[in-house]
């Protein structure tokens, strides 16, 4: 793969405002889950429904973000000079320590037998969330080596410990991927985009080419006795493309506004995306429906779509009009998404561990459950600003 002469090898802030506040919305909509009584349009779209709310959006918007950043992080590596090998192996590693985690997360929620188990369920929770923090943090560079490989080393030595301690509620020793968790999809999703990224050179043309094959597969995945669904390999696979649908669908966003000179203000290919991506999610609600439970293809091209513009809308404001002071609420998320992914479940599990309920009930129903959605996502902001501060960030 050669370097891109035309792609902007710095950030592009109008990309981490996005993501920040993706991630923003990601808690928020995260801890209103437990809330009971709140209308209908802030919760997920139940499965057999055809439709989406802004809820069902959020999962979708970090897969697109994700594609978006593909371009500039292999751009940055090669210009740096890392050999392929290098490249490879990295992108590997993140892929399944995305996996990893998720799979964690996922049995810490249920299927396990608490009467069996050795520690209670709360604390391997507890344990399953801190260790990926110890593991990935990028310690500073005048950090302890020592130190670092004892606790590097020893997390990793705790999530194996884990696993053996982990009884299922069949009563069988072990974990098994019920599903694979938010980061699990996000790392599987990752893996295949990526990896075709590499094989093509990153051209334009053929990413496009892969985002309908994506779709492809995902509508015959969820076509009655196709063969994709009737072969259980490719039926896995084409599971996967659903969430890779979205991945490459910002690739070639990115690639549309960064790896080419603009000389019109108004960027007409970005705008026939977007279009397209409408066009093409209507036409196939009536075959299968809008549902991000079922991952159908109209709900990843209606998302697309959706993400495109608000990206647009972003671009215009920030590195047109260079209005930017107002994103730096958002940048602390921006700049740690994964930590800010974990935390809320290491405090949700040490409260449980230790019993300790803070929170009065009251909180827990209707506008003042709302209202503390959104007061928690915002101080979970600040706590990130103080750990980047300290440089506590995890890196995969």
């Amino acid at each position: 793969m050669k370097i891109k002469e035309n792609l902007f090898n710095q950030r592009i802030i109008s990309i981490d405002a996005l993501r920040g506040i993706t991630i923003f919305v990601m808690i928020f909509v995260n801890e209103l889950s437990s809330v009971n009584s709140v209308p209908e349009w802030m919760k997920h779209m139940p499965a057999d429904a055809d439709g989406m709310t802004f809820v069902d959006l959020v999962f979708p918007a970090f897969l697109f973000i994700v594609g978006m950043s593909v371009p500039f992080a292999f751009n940055a590596r090669l210009i740096k000079g890392d050999s392929a090998k290098t490249i490879w192996t990295h992108t590997l590693k993140r892929a399944f320590a995305l996996i990893i985690i998720g799979v964690f997360m996922v049995n810490a929620e249920y299927g396990y037998d608490s009467a069996k188990m050795l520690i209670t369920p709360a604390f391997w929770g507890l344990l399953a969330y801190l260790m990926p923090i110890l593991i990935w943090n990028k310690y500073p560079k005048d950090f302890s080596v020592w130190l670092k490989n004892l606790l590097q080393y020893g997390g990793i030595l705790v999530l194996i410990g884990l696993y053996f301690l982990y009884i299922r509620d069949t009563g069988e020793i072990g974990m098994t991927p019920k599903w694979w968790g938010i980061l699990g999809l996000i790392g599987w999703a990752y893996l295949f985009t990526v990896v075709y990224y590499w094989l093509v050179s990153g051209n334009l043309w053929a990413m496009i080419g892969f985002l309908v094959f994506c779709v492809v597969m995902n509508s015959l995945n969820l076509t009655e006795n196709s063969f994709v669904q009737n072969t259980s390999w490719l039926s896995f696979i084409a599971g996967h493309l659903t969430h890779a649908a979205l991945v490459s669908a910002g690739i070639v966003i990115s690639l549309l506004f960064f790896d080419r000179k603009i000389e019109n203000k108004i960027n007409w290919p970005v705008i026939a995306f977007i279009l397209l991506f409408f066009v093409v999610g209507f036409s196939l609600r009536p075959l299968f429906g809008i549902s991000k439970i079922q991952g159908t293809p109209s709900w990843t091209m209606l998302s697309a779509g959706i993400c495109t513009i608000l990206f647009y809308f972003l671009y215009w404001i920030m590195e047109v009009k260079k209005q930017t002071k107002w994103s730096e609420f958002f940048m602390p998320a921006a700049a740690n998404p994964l930590l800010i992914y974990i935390l809320p479940g290491v405090i949700y599990y040490f409260s449980k561990t230790f019993h300790v309920y803070i929170l009065p009930a009251f909180f827990s129903e209707g506008l003042p459950g709302i209202i503390w959605s959104l007061v928690f996502s915002t101080i979970m902001l600040y706590v990130m600003r103080i750990m980047n501060k300290y440089r506590i960030q995890l890196h995969l």
